[in-house]
């Protein structure tokens, strides 16, 4: 496997983790474990104080939610640590020492990265931050953990800055020292300069011996970027691009629900040291599609062909004709032989039923037959007409349903003292982060990770919950887990 030159350096190391993780370690408490069936030690329960802010929605009953994490938890092994406000992207690994897991997951408005240790039964039992406000220096949104066995290179925890349009995106060793969270030199400059959300690496069967990201950009002018070289792992020396039709129409709102375009991504110039302002300037003069913020991708799992198939989402903006407002789903589908070309189709938005439909959708996540489409929901549009949902969007039919639902309890008095205490009752005040697939990694079937931003739960004792004083926020923050996930 060849080893990122620049990144290894700045990661401290980073060759060494590659062989550390890709040795494919046989964990003790796994050992009759063989991928079929579930592992018996993992037991699934709630391990937190707080109660799920979520429910499933009627026809979903079946799946099981624990609650793993909250702000008001105390670990046993790191009693001062707090779980801090807005956990959104993640990623979960065995911890090559122990037979227990490690999860990562960026704080958004904290600017931080935290990492639990579990246990061997899958429970927390130790946090710390490897990422800080100093560090992060931009709000960290969704991110992706690449592995060695999905991607061909890492593990590396890509998370995207998005505090406007001179950020860039961080590569974190998820093993790294904790002293480093300061560290600001982590960043991967050939990813270039954007409001980010988020770095998705493709699987290393999409296009062998290539590094091949997409990257959304949620603010300014609405991009989807792609970086491309032909080494695996190798973030130094490929090249960026930006999409756009190949008919040159850059405005949103001239494709049509459910159509399909021919798309092409055009190199961005000098994208190892153009400003910010500069790559959103030749985004506009190559005519690329201004999209309504491109809040987060991710590709389709199940290997082969759709390995190429990536849906995003477009947030939405209120009052330019030329983008969406309530938020839309698309799908693109890159060519086999030439990941810079390409069809393009909006398949679900928000539009068709104001309100009553998509609402600032915010993360994705693809399974082999589902997309699963968070919604934000914090624009506080006044015809929203429900609370933030996950839906459920069936790939073979194209048809979509409300999967699960924040639980405001807004008539329990008691529960809206402790975690309402900003007296907010609209739709919308609480939103998603990210949902990820943990079930190959904990051994137990259809299981995934899901994370809350309850804004309106707030306590003083949250306040700066990283250490550092950048943001001065005292929000609660959960994840849970889901077992019985369509897939």
């Amino acid at each position: 496997m060849k080893a990122i030159s620049r990144a290894s350096l700045l990661l401290g190391g980073m060759a060494s983790v590659f062989a550390v993780t890709s040795c494919n370690k046989v964990w003790d408490h796994v050992k009759d474990w063989d991928g079929t069936k579930p592992n018996p030690v993992v037991q699934l329960k709630n391990h937190s104080a707080t109660p799920s802010f979520v429910k499933m929605m009627p026809g979903f009953e079946e799946a099981e939610i624990f609650t793993l994490i909250g702000s008001d938890d105390q670990l046993a092994a790191s009693p001062s640590f707090i779980y801090g406000a807005q956990p959104d992207g993640a990623g979960l690994l065995r911890d090559p020492n122990s037979d227990g897991y490690v999860m990562i997951n960026n704080h958004e408005i904290l600017r931080g990265v935290s990492r639990v240790f579990l246990d061997k039964s899958f429970k927390p039992v130790k946090g710390e931050y490897i990422v800080d406000g100093d560090g992060g220096q931009w709000r960290l949104c969704s991110a992706t953990m690449a592995t060695p066995e999905e991607h061909g290179f890492g593990p590396l925890f890509l998370t995207a800055g998005e505090s406007g349009s001179e950020s860039r995106i961080h590569a974190i060793n998820p093993f790294g020292s904790a002293e480093d969270r300061k560290r600001t030199d982590r960043v991967v400059p050939a990813l270039g300069r954007a409001s980010m959300e988020n770095a998705v690496p493709l699987p290393k069967d999409a296009f062998k011996g290539r590094t091949v990201i997409v990257i959304g950009e949620d603010d300014g002018n609405g991009q989807v970027l792609l970086y491309v070289s032909n080494s695996v792992g190798d973030l130094e020396n490929g090249q960026l691009y930006m999409l756009k039709r190949t008919n040159n129409d850059p405005i949103e709102t001239n494709m049509e629900l459910g159509s399909s375009y021919d798309v092409e991504f055009v190199p961005v110039d000098n994208h190892t040291t153009a400003t910010g302002v500069e790559i959103a300037a030749q985004s506009v003069a190559k005519n690329a599609i201004q999209f309504a913020r491109v809040e987060d991708l991710d590709y389709r799992k199940g290997g082969g062909s759709k390995s190429r198939e990536i849906f995003f989402v477009a947030t939405g903006v209120n009052g330019q004709s030329t983008k969406t407002k309530w938020g839309r789903l698309y799908q693109l589908k890159l060519d086999a032989n030439n990941p810079l070309k390409g069809s393009l189709r909006a398949v679900a938005d928000g539009g068709t039923d104001p309100g009553n439909d998509l609402i600032n959708p915010d993360n994705v996540c693809v399974t082999d037959n589902f997309v699963y489409i968070q919604e934000d929901g914090d624009s506080y549009y006044p015809e929203a007409k429900h609370d933030s949902w996950i839906w459920q969007y069936d790939i073979r039919s194209g048809k979509y349903k409300p999967w699960m639902t924040m639980d405001h309890r807004r008539d329990d008095a008691t529960f809206n003292a402790k975690y309402n205490t900003t007296n907010n009752m609209r739709f919308g005040s609480w939103e998603f982060g990210a949902m990820i697939d943990i079930s190959e990694t904990i051994g137990s079937p259809n299981t995934f990770l899901v994370n809350i931003h309850p804004h309106t739960w707030q306590d003083e004792k949250f306040r700066n919950a990283d250490g550092s004083t950048v943001s001065g926020n005292k929000e609660g923050g959960q994840t849970i887990i889901v077992r019985g996930v369509q897939k």
